[in-house]
């Protein structure tokens, strides 16, 4: 069994806002040979909590407009760093960096089929962690301190 068109079409969907709202490493799993209660798993990051919510309430309001669909659960918004959208047909995983790469999900469902996703979601696997891109999809990289200040080198400036 392989995922169907239609929950191709919430990954493809999801993905696609996640990527607009700066996610990192966007990655989709067909689960569906290894799970009954689903057929895919959708996996984004981002640096902070207030990241981590804003593109789980994006991927929802682009699952409603475009598909008319909307979670049958939604998990883990208090805390912001891990938000789960259950669509039953797909689940989406939202998370703080920390969390991601201390639960590795990536590396539980390794050997599951990779689906396809838009190439807006496929460009945030080489995004540094904390870098944005403007529209035109350029990656900038994040700011040396917390105020949003350049990089300084005495060598620089000598």
């Amino acid at each position: 069994m392989t995922v169907t068109d239609h929950s191709q079409e919430l990954i493809t969907v999801a993905a696609q806002a996640a990527a607009d709202k700066l996610a990192h490493n966007i990655i989709a799993f067909d689960v569906s040979e290894v799970l009954s209660i689903t057929d895919a798993f959708l996996i984004a990051s981002a640096s902070n909590d207030r990241q981590v919510k804003s593109i789980a309430e994006e991927i929802e309001e682009q699952l409603r407009e475009k598909l008319d669909v909307k979670p049958v659960r939604r998990e883990g918004e208090r805390e912001g760093r891990w938000i789960l959208l259950d669509y039953l047909d797909i689940v989406v995983h939202v998370q703080h960096s920390e969390e991601r790469s201390f639960y590795s999900l990536d590396r539980l469902w390794k050997d599951c089929p990779e689906l396809a996703l838009p190439e807006e979601a496929m460009a945030t696997r080489n995004r540094p962690e904390g870098a944005d891109a403007d529209a035109a999809g350029n990656v900038t990289a994040p700011p040396a301190d917390d105020f949003g200040g350049e990089n300084y080198s005495a060598e620089d400036h000598s």
